[in-house]
């Protein structure tokens, strides 16, 4: 029979004999605790200090690539420019945020890409086929985001399937269905300029920020709010750090992974409903890579590939720095096959970077 280490077992000799270090005579039985206690302190403000590093190199590196970008080109910096890069931010920000929750799990999502593009054309539909109000259409759209999400969380959690194998199903569903349900056309917003007005209007009177940069503002808040104070956060990190460990302290790993899948779903269909708003037009087509952007925006962030580390933070600087390179190399006239390279050299750097800290904390 075990012996439980309760406050009750402990004072009770016959049931926690003393050991030989507890009677040794000069030897204090408590000095173990503190010593723990103290180390484990020193871990925790250990990987704090290493996280905010991270953010802080993040968020040079983003000076630098944008002073370069600057001196590169005059229409950098100018305003039109800046609002171009705000806006391609938002849809980067948007599926990244909800990624980063998935990745800390130490899961993947290969479907927000062309999930995005599906939430958009069932937001058409909703709108402009089925002439639902557009602020109803905008609820619909999200929601059905949620239900890709959800698909994608069962399909991992309640069928065991790899994470990689069962979004990238997803990713090909997605695709075809908003192929199908639009036949392969745009749909457009023409007798809705409310819902075009969600993107690129102005809510705040005297402030010349378009409404999408609000939005992602909200959802980063919203995000934050939920990773760092809610239950929903601590089971994200603990799933990424010891997902057996978790599972036996009787934490249900399989329905916060549902959970946290549909999250990022939600997030997706907020990011279709903003880059249909932003064109005036749902394109089918229009989310192919942007889930390679999202996930390097993640890793560029601090996020662990391996699960159990992450901030949202370091997500919107990596947002903000894919979609800045992006930009540059568009003013620079670089050629789009050649654009595709330097994402995908960005993306490997990142995750060297991701390896090299985990074997860094680990020695």
């Amino acid at each position: 029979m075990t012996t439980q280490h309760t406050p009750d077992a402990a004072t009770d000799p016959a049931s926690n004999p003393p050991s030989d270090a507890a009677t040794a005579p000069g030897t204090n039985s408590t000095a173990a605790r503190p010593a723990s206690a103290t180390a484990e302190g020193r871990s925790l403000v250990g990987e704090e200090m290493r996280a905010r590093l991270q953010q802080l190199l993040a968020f040079a590196s983003l000076v630098v690539i944008g002073a370069f970008f600057a001196i590169a080109s005059p229409i950098f910096l100018t305003f039109g420019n800046i609002t171009n890069v705000l806006f391609s931010t938002v849809v980067i920000g948007l599926l990244a945020l909800g990624t980063t929750f998935v990745i800390i799990t130490g899961g993947i999502d290969l479907s927000i890409g062309t999930g995005m593009a599906l939430c958009a054309v069932m937001s058409g539909t909703f709108i402009t086929t089925w002439g639902i109000p557009w602020p109803l259409g905008v609820v619909l759209a999200v929601l059905f985001g949620g239900l890709i999400g959800f698909v994608n969380g069962v399909n991992v959690a309640g069928l065991g399937l790899p994470p990689f194998i069962a979004t990238l199903a997803m990713m090909l569903v997605a695709q075809g269905l908003a192929l199908v349900i639009s036949k392969s056309a745009p749909i457009y917003f023409s007798d809705s300029p409310g819902y075009t007005q969600l993107s690129t209007g102005n809510l705040i009177p005297g402030l010349d920020v378009p409404n999408a940069v609000l939005v992602l503002a909200l959802a980063t808040i919203v995000a934050a709010v939920l990773l760092g104070r809610t239950v929903l956060g601590r089971y994200t990190f603990a799933i990424g750090s010891n997902e057996e460990a978790t599972a036996l302290s009787g934490i249900n790993v399989g329905r916060w992974k549902i959970v946290i899948y549909t999250l990022a779903g939600l997030f997706t269909g907020l990011a279709g409903v903003m880059i249909s708003a932003r064109l005036g037009s749902a394109q089918p087509a229009t989310g192919m890579g942007y889930e390679l952007q999202a996930i390097a925006a993640v890793v560029i962030g601090g996020t662990s590939l391996a699960g159990g580390k992450g901030s949202i933070v370091g997500t919107i600087i990596g947002a903000l720095i894919i979609s800045v390179i992006n930009n540059g190399l568009q003013l620079m006239s670089i050629p789009q096959e050649w654009q595709n390279v330097i994402l995908g050299a960005v993306i490997i750097v990142a995750v060297y970077a991701d390896m090299a800290r985990k074997k860094a904390t680990a020695t």
